[in-house]
């Protein structure tokens, strides 16, 4: 009797390696798009047999480089890196794309922090480093518009792959043509950022309609002769562009639906924009440039549909899902954050392309931080209490 007591503490330890080991695990399941029966998808090794590509899609990773905190770089980070490497191993996609926010504070950052921050990314995505990657530039990534910098976004797109100086790019995967604008620029009003990514669109738009050639890696560098590109009249059909990939979401995306799905990780949604400000100069809460349900504005979602016909978009920033189909048909997927830094309930999407031209997009959901905090609490006192009896099973022994 006394020597099954004293395993107790063992069997716990143990438990809790394999607790760790299953609650990485991703939960996924269809999202249909018609109805709102949800479908589940057995997440093994078996593909789609029609499937051509499998990408992975995350966004707001948030991560503070050499200015994490202990909370985030021995939990939150080491969870994320498993959240990683248990995706890549159960999923096992063909690409991984981010859509923006790899840094919390990176539009502050120096370029030696920024480093840190680079590195600390390489660290997380482990095995994803052998898969093609393509990083969109997000809002706290490249900072406000006021503040947005040429120099600094030239810098910044070059340590990550597929992105010219001005954050944007063009690449084909698989027969799978992508497209990524730099929204942020996008959303801001005359500068050459944004005469640059609008230049890229219509360059899009040309190709699309077979009047250029069709390189495998396309720039969209800026033009000093550019001044502005009117609305174009096409008969392609909606939906036979390339996908499209943006830090922010286009006008109309984020309804009453879906906005229950965005929620900050603290009461702080809840304090009113101008407190919110206030807090912020202080630096009371983390700087957050835009609010999370900003998207781009009516003439921009206008002339990215009449120019590209995009295929498929998906976007970020609002730190929920949401899957909105627009009124030419093209569907958006808002892809959530995977982060605790952001939300207790992190999550990404996987979007499987194929060969009919169709695309499955699954929603895959991560352990709640509060559930895995409260498992680490539970899991302790048990320890404590096992090691105590066992101990005094075993004083009592002694003292017979």
């Amino acid at each position: 009797m006394v020597a099954w007591k004293s395993t107790l503490p063992l069997i716990i330890i143990i438990g809790l390696v394999i607790f760790e080991e299953r609650v990485s695990i991703p939960s996924c399941k269809i999202v249909p798009r018609d109805d709102g029966n949800e479908i589940e998808e057995v997440v093994d090794n078996d593909r789609e047999v029609d499937s051509e590509l499998r990408v992975m899609m995350v966004a707001n990773l948030l991560l503070m480089g050499s200015e994490a905190g202990y909370m985030n770089m021995y939990f939150r980070d080491s969870y994320l890196a498993k959240f990683f490497r248990k995706s890549f191993e159960r999923l096992e996609p063909d690409m991984l794309i981010v859509l923006g926010d790899v840094s919390a504070t990176g539009s502050v950052l120096t370029k030696s922090r920024w480093l840190s921050v680079l590195q600390q990314f390489q660290r997380i995505l482990g095995p994803f480093l052998a898969l093609p990657l393509h990083v969109v530039l997000g809002d706290r990534d490249i900072g406000e518009c006021h503040n947005l910098n040429v120099e600094s976004v030239k810098w910044l797109a070059s340590n990550f792959p597929g992105l010219d100086s001005s954050g944007c790019g063009g690449f084909d995967v698989s027969n799978i043509s992508f497209v990524s604008l730099n929204a942020v620029a996008l959303l801001c009003g005359s500068n050459d950022l944004r005469f640059s990514i609008e230049k890229v669109i219509e360059r899009e738009s040309l190709d699309l309609h077979g009047n250029i050639k069709t390189p495998t890696e396309r720039s969209c560098e800026p033009n000093r002769s550019f001044s502005h590109f009117g609305w174009r009249e096409t008969d392609m059909e909606s939906g036979s562009g390339p996908v499209l990939l943006l830090h922010f979401p286009l006008h109309g995306t984020i309804n009453n639906d879906c906005q229950k799905n965005n929620l900050l990780r603290s009461s702080l949604s809840a304090v009113p924009d101008g407190r919110l400000k206030w807090l912020h100069n202080r630096g009371t809460v983390r700087p957050s440039p835009y609010e999370l349900l900003h998207t781009l504005s009516p003439n921009a979602t206008e002339y990215i549909f009449q120019a590209l016909k995009p295929r498929i978009i998906f976007s970020a920033h609002s730190n929920g899902f949401c899957d909105h189909t627009h009124e030419d048909g093209t569907r958006e997927i808002t892809v959530p954050a995977m982060t605790w830094d952001a939300r207790d309930d992190p999550g990404f999407v996987v979007a499987t392309f194929g060969r009919n031209g169709g695309v499955i997009v699954s929603q895959c959901s991560l352990p709640k931080e509060s559930h895995v905090i409260m498992a680490y609490i539970t899991i302790l006192v048990l320890l404590v209490l096992t090691t105590l009896v066992a101990s005094e099973s075993q004083l009592t022994n002694l003292l017979k």
